[in-house]
């Protein structure tokens, strides 16, 4: 049975943590202090999960992190993963978001085992800057190395996501622009939300949709793509037809209204929103022995409490529960 919330929204992209340990220390996400906080689960429990939840009209399943390729056994687990079928039989579409440092060596064995898609974090172009923002000396060809390697093992289309802050790193528009088109990848350039460790954010730091626009048009006018009504991002193409951006702009155009995502953390807690205030304890069940049954019934009524929207900007927002690095990108 399909998977919808109280708004009527079709749930059908499950984003799933697999750790929330990682190698980079960004500046705009981690203050350099904390490490992992969250527990990380044996690999056949995140399968299980994802079996009910495919069974319930999930056909998009992301892995995320932290940093996933940190986790051994990443291969075997996505293995295990396209051997699912949705309700319309077929093997549901498998992504990864990564910081591409370790992508190099395992983009083709991920390729063969069954994975679709791959995203890139990746916050300059520029070799100092990067590292500066990573805190990790000479990742930067590392992580190109992975993009290329991605692209070399099938994993189209390779996309590139940046978070832009004023003030930081909004002069690496023009130079991402650029690299879409050198690297034959799609870059998206996504507005900085409140969910960093720090908490620092005001909206001031947001670097928004319109002014990315408008500045990437000084290179190169851009024409609109039409995108899918639950796609995050506005789509763009250069007007030669040479290369692609896309904006993710929940601050400035926000698109709860066609939201069709559900979130595991590593710890196998149930998000429905990135900005919830609070986590739904999916594993405890399992640990006490709860049945498939049971376990259905539990997200069906979890679904139920899906938030309409966020509040990013307004009066007396309450910032999510937990920071990004410890939800899963």
């Amino acid at each position: 049975m399909p998977l919808f919330d109280n708004f009527g929204r079709s749930i059908h992209d499950l984003r799933i943590s697999i750790t929330d340990r990682c190698n980079y220390r960004c500046v705009y996400c981690r203050t350099g202090t904390n490490g992992a906080a969250y527990a990380e689960l044996p690999f056949e429990d995140y399968l299980r999960m994802a079996r009910i939840l495919v069974g319930l009209g999930i056909t998009k399943i992301r892995l995320t992190g932290g940093e996933p390729l940190l986790r051994k056994g990443i291969v075997e687990f996505v293995r295990s993963l396209a051997q699912l079928r949705t309700l319309d039989g077929k093997k549901p579409e498998i992504a990864l978001t990564t910081n591409g440092h370790l992508l190099a060596e395992i983009a083709q064995p991920l390729k063969d085992a069954g994975l679709d898609r791959v995203t890139v974090s990746m916050d300059a172009v520029d070799p100092d800057r990067f590292a500066r923002i990573t805190r990790v000396p000479n990742g930067y060809e590392s992580v190109l190395a992975g993009v290329r390697a991605s692209r070399r093992a099938g994993l189209d289309p390779v996309k590139i996501n940046c978070v832009l802050l004023r003030g930081f790193n909004e002069d690496q528009i023009i130079p991402f622009g650029m690299f879409a088109r050198e690297e034959r990848v799609v870059v998206r350039f996504i507005e900085f939300m409140p969910l960093e460790e720090d908490r620092v954010w005001t909206p001031q730091i947001v670097v928004t949709l319109d002014e990315i626009v408008s500045r990437m048009s000084e290179y190169l006018p851009l024409e609109e793509i039409t995108h899918q009504r639950s796609e995050t991002a506005r789509r763009y193409r250069f007007s030669d037809g040479v290369g692609e951006i896309g904006i993710i702009a929940p601050v400035s155009h926000p698109f709860c209204g066609h939201c069709s995502r559900i979130r595991i953390t590593s710890d196998g807690k149930l998000r429905t929103c990135l900005f919830s205030v609070w986590d739904h304890d999916l594993h405890e069940l399992m640990r006490r022995g709860a049945t498939d049954e049971k376990l259905t019934e539990f997200i069906v009524k979890v679904m139920e409490k899906k938030e309409e929207r966020h509040h990013i900007g307004e009066p007396g927002f309450v910032p999510a529960s937990r920071t990004m690095v410890h939800i899963g990108g």
